[in-house]
């Protein structure tokens, strides 16, 4: 911490202040990663799951490393090569992939 920091806190304790959290501020919020952004965020991946981080955040009006984190980090989604899939499979992703399989084998036979 620097030395003028030092002084502004100890005037700010000095003055009758009793707490060092940080004060309520107006105006925007810190962050987009809300609950409800998560759930837009989503809906829209399911629409449309070749849809880009930047026409997502277009269409939500956001920020592209809102968008980003979003995707990566709450809805667990990496991007290995040109589209963002799941870690895991969903009940009905591994549904669909045993029909198409049943389908493929018994069009071979």
């Amino acid at each position: 911490m620097s030395r003028s920091r030092v002084f502004e806190w100890f005037a700010r304790f000095r003055d009758g202040r009793e707490a060092t959290d940080d004060e309520e501020r107006c105006g925007r919020p810190r962050s987009s990663r809300t609950d409800e952004n998560v759930e837009r965020v989503q809906a829209l991946v399911r629409s449309d799951r070749r849809m880009t981080i930047e026409m997502i955040a277009e269409s939500l009006n956001m920020s592209v490393g809102s968008v980003f984190t979003i995707m990566t980090e709450d809805l667990k989604k990496k991007k290995p090569c040109a589209r963002f899939v799941p870690h895991t499979l969903t009940t009905e992703q591994k549904e669909h992939q045993i029909a198409s399989s049943e389908d493929l084998i018994a069009a071979a036979d």
